[in-house]
C-alpha cells in the first residue's frame, strides 16, 4: 500500500475533513457500484485515507471512471473494477500521513467478513454433501451408511464446526473491544482465523463436491459456484503470507496478545490431553525466535487448531470436540478428509449437522 502512486491535492483548506482532488489509477476497486469508497492517496505529508463519494455535493457525478470490470474466476456477482481518478473529490479521514492506520480498522472488519463468508461456504458445502449422501445409494446401500463415507462426511462437519466456533469467538471479541482481553484477541485471532478458515475452504468445497460425484461438477448444481467462490476470501485483504506475518507483527509489537491467546486455551485446560500437550509445544514454538518468519505458517496453523479445539471443548458436544482433537492435534495435524481415527462417533457428528426439512 505504501507504494501507492495516487496523489491528493487540496482544493482549499488542508487537514482532516477537508476536500481534496485525487488523481491516479486504481487497479482494483471492489464493489464499484457503491455510493462511497475509502481510498488511500499520497498527500503532502504521506499516505492518507480519504472518503470518496460517487456523486459530488452539487449532484454531478464525481470524476472517477470505471475502465473495465475484472474477469474474475469467481465472486462474479460482486463486481471488481479498474478505475481512474481524474480529479475526484474526496474528504480526508483521519490524520494526514496516517492512512494505513486509519484504514486498517475497515480492513480488520473485512478480514472478519472473509472468515464468516468462508465458514458459511463450508456449511453450505457440507449441507449439500450430507443431504445427497442421505438419499444416494451405491453398492446396495445408502452412502451415509457406509463407513468410509461416514468418515469423510464427519470430517467435513468437524472442519465446519471449528470454522464457525472461531468466527463467532472473534465476533464476540469485536463486540467487546472495550475490554482489554477482547481487544487483544481481535488483534491476533482475526489474522489467525482469516488465514486458516479461508485457506481451508477450497479443499473443503472440493471434497464435498466429490461426495456428490459427477453431478457435483455440473454447472446447474450449487458446487461450481461454491468452488469458484472458495479461493477469493483467502486472497482478499491480505493473502496467507500477509496474515501470518501480521500474527508475528502483533506478537512482536504487543506481546500481551500471546498471553491473551494462551488464556483462551487455558479455559479448556484438562478437557483433553491432546490439547494440553499441543499447548505446551505451541508455547515453545512461539517462544523460539530462530527462523520464526520462515516457520510462520506452521506456527499459525498450530495456533488456529489450538484455539478451535479449545472453543469446541467448551461449547460443542463431547463427540464433536473429542473427534476434532483426536484428528487435528495428534500425529502432526490433519491430513486428507476422511482420515478420522478409530473411535470417532461419525453418526452423531453427521446427525448434528444434517439439514432438516
Amino acid at each position: 500500500m505504501r507504494a501507492n502512486s495516487t496523489r491528493a491535492y487540496p482544493v482549499g483548506a488542508e487537514g482532516p475533513g477537508e476536500g481534496y482532488e485525487l488523481v491516479g489509477h486504481k487497479y482494483f476497486v471492489s464493489a464499484p457500484m457503491c455510493d462511497a469508497f475509502l481510498v488511500l492517496a499520497q498527500a503532502p505529508r504521506g499516505l492518507t485515507c480519504f472518503l470518496l463519494p460517487r456523486w459530488r455535493p452539487d449532484g454531478t457525478k464525481n470524476s472517477l471512471q470505471v475502465l473495465r470490470l475484472k474477469r474474475k474466476m469467481g465472486n462474479v456477482s460482486n463486481a471488481s473494477s479498474e478505475t481512474e481518478l481524474r480529479g475526484a473529490l474526496a474528504w480526508m479521514v483521519g490524520e494526514e500521513g496516517s492512512g494505513v492506520r486509519t484504514i486498517i480498522e475497515m480492513v480488520a472488519m473485512t478480514r472478519f467478513d472473509c472468515m464468516v463468508g468462508s465458514a458459511a461456504g463450508q456449511r453450505a458445502a457440507v449441507s449439500q454433501a450430507l443431504h445427497h449422501c442421505s438419499i444416494r445409494s451405491a453398492f446396495g446401500k445408502v452412502l451415509d451408511q457406509q463407513p468410509l463415507m461416514q468418515n469423510v462426511l464427519a470430517d467435513l462437519v468437524l472442519e465446519s464446526e471449528g470454522a464457525l466456533a472461531l468466527s463467532m469467538r472473534v465476533a464476540r471479541a469485536m463486540d467487546s473491544r472495550a475490554e482489554r482481553h477482547e481487544d487483544l484477541l481481535v488483534r491476533l485471532c482475526t489474522a489467525i482465523g482469516k488465514y486458516w478458515i479461508c485457506k481451508r475452504t477450497p479443499n473443503h468445497a472440493y471434497e464435498a463436491m466429490e461426495c456428490i460425484g459427477g453431478s457435483g461438477v455440473m454447472e446447474d448444481s450449487p458446487f461450481p459456484r461454491l468452488f469458484r467462490e472458495s479461493p477469493v476470501n483467502a486472497i482478499w485483504e491480505g493473502s496467507g503470507n500477509v496474515q501470518c506475518l501480521d500474527v508475528l507483527r502483533a506478537m512482536n509489537k504487543t506481546p500481551e496478545v500471546v498471553d491473551a491467546f494462551f488464556h483462551e486455551l487455558a479455559k479448556a485446560q484438562g478437557a483433553h490431553a491432546a490439547l494440553d500437550h499441543w499447548a505446551v509445544s505451541l508455547r515453545k514454538e512461539i517462544g523460539d525466535p530462530a527462523d520464526i518468519e520462515y516457520r510462520a505458517r506452521d506456527v499459525v496453523d498450530r495456533m488456529a487448531l489450538a484455539i478451535q479445539a479449545a472453543l469446541l471443548l467448551q461449547h460443542a458436544p463431547t463427540h464433536v470436540a473429542d473427534a476434532f482433537c483426536a484428528s487435528r492435534l495428534t500425529s502432526g495435524g490433519h491430513r486428507n478428509y476422511g482420515t478420522l481415527p478409530p473411535g470417532a462417533d461419525c453418526a452423531a457428528i453427521m446427525e448434528r449437522a444434517t439439514p432438516r426439512a
